[in-house]
């Protein structure tokens, strides 16, 4: 028997670990997460409250919800908040990059 009948019909394959480039940065704490979150839900319910009052005026209250939350939720996940992480990401970056070079050699 050869090596190529003894092996089995398929092989795992092994991920290779990702490099310095490759890694993703780090997340933010959850603290900064909820704080960016809030950042983004704030002016988008009160923009919604302030355009949806005049058609929503004798709508039972839990309907008004319904809608401004409809709008809000999906725009502030998949748009907003999004945007504010890789801002917040970008920032930290550039802050790390700077306090790395200002910082003395290590010995």
């Amino acid at each position: 028997m050869d090596a190529a009948e003894t092996a089995p019909a398929f092989a795992p394959q092994v991920p290779t670990p990702a490099t310095p480039a490759q890694a993703p940065p780090p997340l933010p704490s959850i603290h900064v997460r909820a704080l960016l979150t809030w950042v983004a839900i704030f002016p988008l319910v009160a923009i919604g409250m302030t355009a949806l009052a005049p058609f929503s005026e004798s709508w039972h209250p839990v309907l008004r919800a319904l809608v401004l939350t409809v709008v809000v939720v999906p725009l502030a996940v998949y748009v907003v908040v999004p945007r504010l992480l890789r801002l917040h990401g970008a920032r930290s970056a550039r802050l790390r990059t700077r306090t790395a070079r200002s910082a003395p050699p290590r010995r």
